[in-house]
């Protein structure tokens, strides 16, 4: 924030933090708890916390406090996973820290002084919520207060339900004038490690517009500050001009206002129960849903009618409000404020009665915020009237009005008085059922979960899907803006509108009674519960310019948040057509949304028609919901998005990524956390519930895990109690190439349970991708489901299970972690670097295995596709004596060692691998031997069995993987990874087009992308395995760099990393190759260590690739003595293209002369030579792809 420029150009005290750019920068509201813009999201008076804290101070008096921060991966589980402004880790936000002992605490955050909010401003702000109460019944609440004159006034407050992830606050403030401030706070209790952050606050229409400097148009009039506003805002109860000069008495006399500051001014409440009840937000307390002020004063001591919710046995009727009698009239009209909260079955509904008919005017139902909604009605009515006004508060909400404001059009009746209907009679049902309209109740639970209950299926008829025919089907406008969606019918043809729907009724956009500026929002009645699955399909129409859009989101009441699920941009020219909307598999209850926002006086239309739901009910059962094999060329079989979180998968045929497994042209699913607006935890694909099966079956799939900053990828079978369990996972890059995997899925028939055998539940499979990292892409493709268990795994990282290895002997292997720090063991595993990793391990101290005792480790019988194959892993013997580890191969019931270890340098992980020529299948056996110590224990970890010999150490090609070379995945180290991939050419992971080893685009070599590591001096290492002491060595290796010389700050370095250490062998500068590039480099350390490969950058960033190949590491010997080729430059690309040309061009020429010559001299018998008397070289590839 010290660099952040305030008040450049000395204004005035009063017209700083005022919402308005009075500097020509802007830099008078910088500082303000807001800046004047973020360059991240596009907004103006904003704080993202990316450049400081925008002024925002900690308040707090006890060690529970609010600091600046970043998330950390390391701490997955317990605070943000990113920022919410960019996704990432790197990403700042404000958050609260608390001491370590739970002591109970409040934290306070308040902006610095802010001035003169228009009665249109709107903060939205993210927050996100985390601590071991998420699932508790009685949580922590975050709470945004104002604090201006002399009291403080609530805001808003966290729903009572809350969730992991960011979620978004919307609150409005009212009219406020002169100085006023915000304050955050968060009480944590005694026994409860509450974490909250925040990021992302941003302030919406509350500044007042300047003078105008032109006339005001035909519907406007003057305020007094020189701004124009519309004829019909002019004594509305707000004051909208900012000097109050459309509110003043002068202007407004001829009007009539109550404000029920002192009684109800002659309007009726009617006593019974439930009724209308006048009392303020001081005496009422702090409720969820009750207005925590007035809409007059905006205050806590203001009064408003109030109605709150029966109890659940009460009764359902209205509590009814009704005016004096007034004569007949065409220009009455009524403006009044409202406020629904915390119900989505809350209803006010306004009507004029006369004494032979009553009817609704307006009718507002479900949960509008916790704000005062401005509506307004005009009265046309032939006869005397009375305004009648209606509230019923659904369970847990509240209805409540304020300023009701009558036209000088509503002259009161003295002669003919208007008596009102009496109250409806109960309903032949209870309050928690709902009557058929055949007859009968329901419970109300069974009314819109997408199957009929009813015998005539009533209780799915006002549920959202309709043709619009005959009503709005269950829809039911919820906008608080100038915009509003309702009913609009068409006779004739419209050139706009009819272009995508047919003449008729539809939902259309049109001018709303609302003071806010805001999208127009409808809503469905309470849905749920629906399948997997369920999709919502409509026909639509817009024509807007590509500031309107209309979209479908989802309203989750379980998690308390809303996720968007479709949408579309205005063109400037008329769009629309039929989509399918998924919803997936959701319980109840949730809603679905409609948001739309166009600017109505250009011409601009929404319209909406012939909404259905598709394969919703859960009895509904999808023809493809056992079609668990597929390869995604049509459609995703029996695989579905879940909803959850908004984090998706996508089927596409690959942006840059790469292509499919299946035909290399075809479709894919996949995963890309860097998404624009993806701040989802996870993203998970799941089948529907599945019947049980009483044999095991092989879930097979191929997968791709690219990219720099890559996350986690799991294979977890959920079970329909809740239990869950993740069958197979992998963390990290495996290169821009396919991989093959293999999962067992359990037999499901029966369980044995307290002796008894029951049926398992249902079951599902899922596929879920964490976003851990967030520089990368993950790809799935070809999944085939076959009977019988799956053979031994290739690969196992013992995160998911022990992948089939069977202990046996005195001792025991177990899989462990050591996340408490206290486990006999290492103190992290190979494959995640962390202490959550997993890994085998046995104990080998004398009280667990005896001197000369064994533990044995069998693995499943491997079948081999080749003659010889690789068995590389990963084990670590603790210090002292641990005993020794031996490595057989069984076959044919013999076997035979093949490796023995009894010592380790070091106390890292090592290396080991054996090359296999079996002859059939074959199974590994680790033996553990105990040493007699008092302690001790040997771990395995990371087994990987290969086609092809073993590789010599820390030498490779990369043809078949990266032989051991790997980038280090401590999240803590905010590290990045070195890929893998081949020649071919690749968008989003950039390289050389051919490798070094072939020659070809088929060839592989590892790379890296220079330009994610930005400025400051980050680094991307790739790490060989721990290599034994050197005396005289020599490391030879070809590298490729695509860097142009005036964006080179960085450098490629080899280092040697030991014991004593790190010191450089060998760097250059970033610079552009002329293809591969040789380079060797002598190696000699007196203790074990690592080789190193380091990209790093300097103060600028380093834009391109770099690339390594063909790496050859000789032990003891010389460079001088192991070098059998000279060092050479290796051509690429275009130059390789022309040398092929020309030596073509060259061949033809010699082939003609050969012909010509062979012609003239065959009489003379010279053309006779064989082939092997040539002298010439034979080779043209050899030509080609050498020097």
């Amino acid at each position: 924030s010290g660099s952040v420029v305030v008040n450049s150009c000395s204004s005035a005290a009063e017209q700083l933090c005022n919402f308005v750019c009075d500097c020509s920068d802007c830099s008078d509201e910088n500082q303000c708890g807001y800046l004047r813009g973020s360059a991240a999201l596009g907004t103006t008076f904003t704080c993202d916390f990316e450049d400081g804290d925008c002024g925002w101070q900690d308040m707090s008096t006890s060690t529970y406090r609010w600091v600046r921060g970043r998330a950390s991966p390391a701490v997955w589980s317990t605070g943000p996973h990113s920022d919410h402004t960019v996704g990432t880790d790197l990403g700042w936000f404000l958050v609260t820290v608390s001491p370590p002992a739970k002591t109970a605490g409040m934290a306070w955050l308040r902006s610095p002084d802010m001035q003169e909010a228009a009665a249109t401003c709107e903060i939205r702000a993210w927050y996100h919520l985390s601590g071991s109460w998420l699932n508790e019944t009685e949580q922590p609440v975050l709470r945004l207060d104002m604090a201006y004159g002399d009291e403080v006034v609530g805001l808003w407050q966290s729903p009572e339900r809350s969730s992991k992830g960011w979620h978004q606050l919307v609150t409005y403030l009212g009219r406020v004038t002169g100085q006023f401030q915000l304050i955050f706070s968060l009480a944590q209790p005694a026994a409860c490690g509450a974490e909250v952050a925040l990021d992302d606050i941003i302030f919406r229409n509350c500044g007042f517009p300047g003078p105008r400097q032109q006339d005001c148009g035909a519907q406007e009039k003057n305020c007094s500050r020189g701004s124009c506003l519309a004829q019909h805002r002019f004594c509305d109860g707000t004051d909208d001009c900012g000097d109050s000069s459309d509110e003043s008495l002068e202007e407004c006399k001829v009007f009539t206002n109550c404000s029920f500051e002192h009684d109800l001014c002659g309007w009726e409440a009617e006593d019974g129960s439930p009724s209308w009840d006048r009392n303020t937000s001081l005496n009422l307390g702090t409720s969820y849903s009750i207005p925590t002020r007035d809409h007059s004063s905006n205050s806590r001591t203001g009064f408003f009618l109030h109605v709150g919710s029966a109890p659940a046995a009460g009764t359902s009727s209205p509590a009814r409000l009704s005016s004096p009698s007034f004569k007949a009239t065409n220009s009455c009209s009524l403006v009044l404020y409202c406020h629904l909260h915390g119900s989505a079955t809350s209803t006010l509904s306004i009507s004029y009665v006369t004494n032979t008919t009553q009817n609704l005017m307006r009718e507002r139902t479900g949960d509008l915020g916790s704000c005062w909604v401005r509506e307004r009605v005009d009265f046309k009515v032939t006869e005397p009237f009375r305004v009648l006004i209606e509230g019923v508060a659904g369970s847990g909400g509240t209805v409540a009005i304020d300023d009701l404001i009558l036209s000088p059009g509503c002259e009161q009746e003295q002669e003919t008085p208007v008596m009102l209907p009496g109250r409806a009679g109960a309903g032949s049902c209870p309050a928690d059922q709902v009557a058929c309209g055949s007859g009968g109740c329901v419970a109300a639970e069974l009314v819109c979960d997408f199957a009929d209950t009813c015998a005539d299926g009533s209780d799915e008829k006002h549920c959202g899907a309709t043709t619009f025919e005959t009503g709005a089907g269950g829809w039911h406008d919820v906008s608080v803006g100038r915009l509003r969606w309702a009913l609009q019918t068409l006779t004739e043809p419209d050139p706009f509108l009819t272009v995508f729907l047919c003449p008729g009724t539809f939902l259309t956009l049109q001018e709303g009674e609302g003071q806010m500026v805001d999208a127009a929002k409808a809503r469905t009645p309470l849905l749920g519960p629906s399948s997997p699955s369920c999709a919502m399909e409509m026909s639509y129409h817009i024509h807007s310019d590509p500031q309107g859009f209309l979209a479908v989101s989802i309203m989750d009441h379980t998690s308390g948040t809303t996720q968007l699920a479709w949408h579309t941009q205005g063109r400037g020219s008329p769009a629309g057509g039929h989509v399918r909307v998924p919803l997936g598999e959701r319980s109840r209850p949730f809603q679905v949304e409609l948001l739309a926002l166009v600017d109505l006086q250009s011409s601009a239309s929404v319209g909406i028609d012939e909404v259905t739901f598709q394969q919703c009910s859960l009895s509904e059962v999808s023809p493809a919901a056992a079609e668990l094999s597929c390869n995604f060329e049509r459609d995703m079989c029996g695989w579905y998005q879940d909803h959850s979180s908004d984090f998706k998968w996508v089927r596409s045929m690959g942006q840059g990524q790469g292509t499919d497994h299946t035909t290399g042209s075809g479709y894919f699913l996949s995963v890309d956390p860097s998404a624009p607006w993806s701040r989802g935890q996870r993203a998970q694909l799941i089948t529907s519930r599945q019947e049980p099966a009483a044999s095991p079956r092989c879930l097979s799939f191929w997968y791709r895990l690219a990219g720099p900053q890559i996350g986690t990828m799991n294979l977890k079978l959920q079970l329909e109690g809740g239990e869950e369990k993740v069958l197979w996972t992998r963390r990290g890059t495996q290169g821009s190439i396919w991989h093959r995997a293999w999962a067992t899925l359990p037999a499901t028939g029966q369980q044995r349970y307290r002796g008894c055998l029951t049926p398992w539940p249902g079951w599902q499979v899922a596929f879920e991708v964490l976003r851990d990292g967030f520089l990368g892409d993950v790809g799935l493709d070809d999944v085939a489901l076959t009977a019988g268990p799956c053979g031994a795994e290739l690969s196992c990282s013992f995160e998911a299970e022990g992948c089939g290895l069977a202990a046996s002997g005195r001792g025991t292997w177990q899989r462990q972690s050591n996340v408490t720090g206290t486990a006999a063991g290492p103190a992290a595993d190979h494959t995640t670097g962390t202490a959550a990793g997993h890994y085998m391990v046995v104990s080998t101290g004398r009280g667990s295995l005896p001197a000369g005792h064994t533990a044995v480790l069998t693995s499943q019988p491997y079948q081999p596709s080749v003659p010889i194959q690789c068995l590389a892993f990963w084990y670590q013997l603790s210090a002292g004596t641990p005993g020794s580890l031996g490595v057989f191969v069984k076959q044919s019931g013999t076997q035979r060692k093949v490796l023995s270890v009894s010592t380790m340098e070091g106390s890292g992980w090592n290396h080991g691998h054996v090359t296999v020529q079996p002859d059939g299948d074959w199974q590994v056996v680790f033996e553990a031997v105990g040493a007699g110590a008092d302690h001790g224990y040997i771990a395995l970890d990371d087994l990987h069995v290969s086609d092809g010999a073993c590789p010599k150490p820390a030498s490779c090609d990369f043809e078949q993987d990266m032989c051991g070379w790997s980038s280090p995945l401590d999240p803590r180290l905010h590290g990045f990874a070195w890929g893998w991939k081949s020649g071919m050419p690749l968008a989003k992971y950039p390289g050389p087009e051919q490798d070094h080893t072939l020659g070809t685009r088929n060839g592989h070599y590892v790379h890296f992308d220079t330009s994610v590591l930005g400025a400051g001096g980050t680094s991307a290492l790739l790490e060989s395995h721990p290599l034994p002491a050197a005396t005289e060595s020599c490391l030879r290796f070809w590298y490729h760099m695509d860097i142009p010389e005036h964006l080179s700050s960085g450098e490629l370095r080899v280092t040697l990393q030991s014991t004593t250490g790190q010191r450089t062998l060998w760097s250059v500068a970033g610079h552009h190759t002329r293809g591969w590039q040789s380079c060797v480099v002598p190696v000699q350390s007196p203790s074990g260590f690592q080789i190193i490969f380091e990209i790093t950058t300097g103060r600028w960033p380093m834009e391109g690739t770099v690339a390594l190949d063909d790496i050859v590491y000789s032990a003891g010997m010389s460079c001088q003595s192991s070098m059998q080729e000279p060092v050479e430059e290796k051509p690429s690309g275009s130059f390789v293209t022309q040398v092929v040309l020309g030596l073509l061009l060259a061949l033809i020429v010699v082939l003609l002369l050969a012909a010509g010559g062979w012609y003239w001299l065959k009489p003379r018998g010279v053309a006779g030579r064989t082939s092997a008397e040539s002298e010439g070289p034979q080779g043209f590839d050899n030509i080609t792809f050498r020097d």
